[in-house]
């Protein structure tokens, strides 16, 4: 039966993955597989005939929200301090389990978050990100709160302590 077949979506996934979700976008195409996040951008039109694929690991996705009143997914990628993190933004009218997965899989890509008081309200944040499969190294990111100056050397002190702390809590020190 032809009728119920589900047509194929336009993501080419890296060798040794596999799509596991997806969901059509206004702007394109986006799929999910255990490793990445992949967006398929169709120029000129819903043909796909010229696409460029925008591929984001797990582990590079700082934060995914969902706002339900606007269908729109936006993910922000991990970034350095200071500087404007790359964002992306989809209109989803129906996403399906693509949500599901997202949400599953950024949360799976955390190790360790671990919150240090720098002045008493104030702090940073000690993030340990990896990748799915393991076979790259842990990412260790700091996050500081508005206002914690990361030059500061006793904000510079707690981090390293915090740092090394981290690592021997997860065993890789």
């Amino acid at each position: 039966m032809r009728g119920l077949r589900r047509e194929r979506p336009p993501i080419r996934v890296e060798r040794g993955e596999r799509l596991l979700a997806d969901a059509a976008a206004a702007e394109g195409h986006l799929g999910g597989t255990r490793d990445a996040l992949y967006f398929v951008h169709a120029r000129g039109g819903s043909t796909f005939e010229l696409t460029e694929t925008l591929r984001i690991a797990w582990e590079d996705v700082e934060a995914a929200d969902w706002d339900q009143e606007t269908s729109v997914l936006r993910v922000t990628e991990v970034g350095s301090w200071g500087e404007e993190r790359p964002e992306h933004r989809f209109t989803l009218d129906e996403p399906g389990r693509l949500l599901e997965l997202v949400r599953e899989r950024v949360t799976a890509s955390i190790v360790l978050q671990r919150h240090v008081p720098v002045d008493g309200r104030r702090g940073l944040r000690v993030i340990a990100r990896r990748a799915p499969r393991g076979d790259r190294p842990v990412q260790w990111i700091y996050e500081y709160d508005e206002g914690v100056d990361p030059d500061d050397p006793e904000v510079q002190r707690l981090a390293r302590e915090a740092l090394a702390a981290a690592v021997r809590d997860v065993g890789l020190g």
